[in-house]
C-alpha cells in the first residue's frame, strides 16, 4: 500500500517517449517554448495560469513542473496559491453552471411523465 498511485517522473520514461515517438516529442517542445515564452503575457503570468490549470486538469506532474517553473519565473507563493484558489473557484462554479443540465433533464422527465 505504500506504492505511489504515480510514478516519480523518470529520465527513462524521458527517453522511451522520445524513442518511441521523436517528431511528435520534438513538435510538442517547440510549441511549449512559443507558448511560454514572453508575450502580450509574462511568463510567470503563464506559468500561474498552467498552475491553475494543471489543478483543474489534476495533473499531479504538471503541478509540480509548473510550480517549480512559475517560482524560477518569479511567482511568489502567495500568488501560486491564488493561482490554485481561482482554479478551484472555476471547477465549483462550472458544477453548478452544469446544473442547468440536471435541472433541464428533470423538467423534461417530469413533463413527459404527467402526459
Amino acid at each position: 500500500m505504500d506504492e505511489p498511485i504515480y510514478p516519480a517522473w523518470s529520465g527513462e520514461a524521458a527517453r522511451i517517449r522520445k524513442q518511441l515517438a521523436p517528431a511528435p516529442l520534438a513538435g510538442f517542445k517547440a510549441f511549449s517554448a512559443n507558448v511560454f515564452a514572453d508575450g502580450a503575457l509574462t511568463r510567470k503570468a503563464k506559468e500561474l495560469i498552467a498552475i491553475a490549470v494543471a489543478h483543474v486538469t489534476q495533473c499531479p506532474y504538471c503541478i509540480r513542473g509548473h510550480t517549480a517553473s512559475a517560482l524560477k519565473s518569479g511567482a511568489t507563493e502567495e500568488e501560486i496559491m491564488e493561482a490554485i484558489w481561482v482554479a478551484a473557484e472555476m471547477r465549483a462554479g462550472a458544477a453548478y453552471a452544469h446544473s442547468t443540465l440536471a435541472i433541464e433533464t428533470m423538467r423534461a422527465t417530469r413533463e413527459r411523465t404527467e402526459e
